[in-house]
Formats: structure tokens, sequence, C-alpha cells
């Protein structure tokens, strides 16, 4: 049995890495004078979102594998953008911070990250937008009962 596969315009696999690049090409514009990259911002916008985080849940809500978190947070750490404690009773487990440094650079951006945003939302339209992320959650595993 031989299954024709779909043309490449019509691949939910191209599909998503072109749209990826249309989405974070004016993401790598805002970040090109900060010194720090995509996945900076993902591990500073989570902390700045939830606060103080263990490094597991850290590296699942920015969307990083945990040895990539590793070797970002020692990076943004470096930096003076966050900080990493040890947990008193397991030491394996790290809890990381956002410091005011990291802070104000999510808020220096914060305009025009929210520019972006409603690009996005112009070109798609809100229903559409907001469809369309309902239906990206619906491929996530992370967020499958």
């Amino acid at each position: 049995m031989t299954s024709e596969l779909p043309s490449t315009s019509r691949s939910l696999p191209i599909a998503l890495i072109r749209a990826r690049e249309g989405v974070m090409s004016p993401i790598r514009d805002m970040l090109s004078e900060t010194g720090i990259t995509e996945q900076q911002w993902r591990v500073l916008r989570v902390l700045s979102e939830y606060g103080v985080l263990d490094a597991k849940t850290l590296a699942d809500r920015s969307s990083l594998l945990f040895p990539s978190l590793t070797r970002i947070a020692a990076t943004l750490r470096e930096k003076g953008l966050v900080t990493q404690t040890r947990d008193d009773q397991d030491r394996r487990r790290q809890f990381i911070k956002i410091t005011p440094e990291g802070q104000k650079i999510i808020d220096d951006r914060a305009d025009q990250a929210a520019l972006i945003v409603e690009g996005f939302k112009a070109t798609l339209g809100i229903e559409n937008y907001e469809t369309l992320l309902d239906l990206l959650a619906l491929l996530d595993p992370g967020s499958r009962g």
C-alpha cells in the first residue's frame, strides 16, 4: 500500500515552520539590541508572569528541554538577569527567579511586544487569532488530559 503525501504547500509541519518564522521575525528584531536570545526571552517572560519557579516547571512553561534550560539559566545568571537557589530539603531541586535587571528587559519591551501581538491580531482577526491558539493547544502534548 502506497500512501500519497500531501503537497508541501499543505504539509502541517512545513506550514508550522513557516508560520513560526513569520511570528518570530518581529520578535527577533525586538530582541536584536538586548543581547538575549529568543529562548532567554521566553524564560524571562515566564518568570515575569509566574514568579519564582523550580527548574523543571520553568523548562515546561518555557517550552524548553531541561538540559537547555540549565544552560540558558546559567547564562542568564551570569548576565545578572536571574538568580538560582537550591531547595533546602532537596538539594537537587533549584528555584529560579527573575532579577530587577531581568524584569527591566521585559518592562522596557512590553509596549513593543504588545504591538507585535496586535499586528498578528490585525492580520488574522481577533477571532481567528484566538481560534488558532486553541487549535495549536490541541497539538500540544503537554496540554492533553
